[in-house]
């Protein structure tokens, strides 16, 4: 598997637009067949923070992924929404093994 933490750290006052363009992309997205999961996460003392909780299959999974529409629109209606560049960490998993996934 292929897992991709994304931060992100959202305005003040775009809150509520970004929770609904992120999970209209999220409910996209798991449609995928290379997507195992796909959580949107906020945080319980900052509301502007959120975590995006992305499971692949394989990395290539990952990069098709940002090139569907769905992608792309969430992309860009985000972009003036957050107050600085989202990052993100790749990890493999240890526990479940990849069959635990499924």
């Amino acid at each position: 598997m292929h897992i991709v933490h994304v931060d992100i750290q959202v305005k003040p006052d775009f809150v509520s637009a970004f929770q609904e363009a992120t999970v209209e992309n999220a409910s996209n997205s798991i449609q995928e067949p290379g997507i195992v999961r796909f959580d949107v996460l906020q945080d319980n003392e900052q509301g502007e923070h959120f975590r995006l909780v992305e499971v692949y299959r394989t990395p290539a999974d990952a990069d098709l992924h940002k090139q569907t529409a769905h992608y792309m629109k969430w992309r860009d209606t985000i972009a003036e929404m957050m107050v600085a560049t989202r990052t993100s960490t790749k990890f493999m998993n240890v526990y479940p093994d990849d069959a635990g996934w499924v």
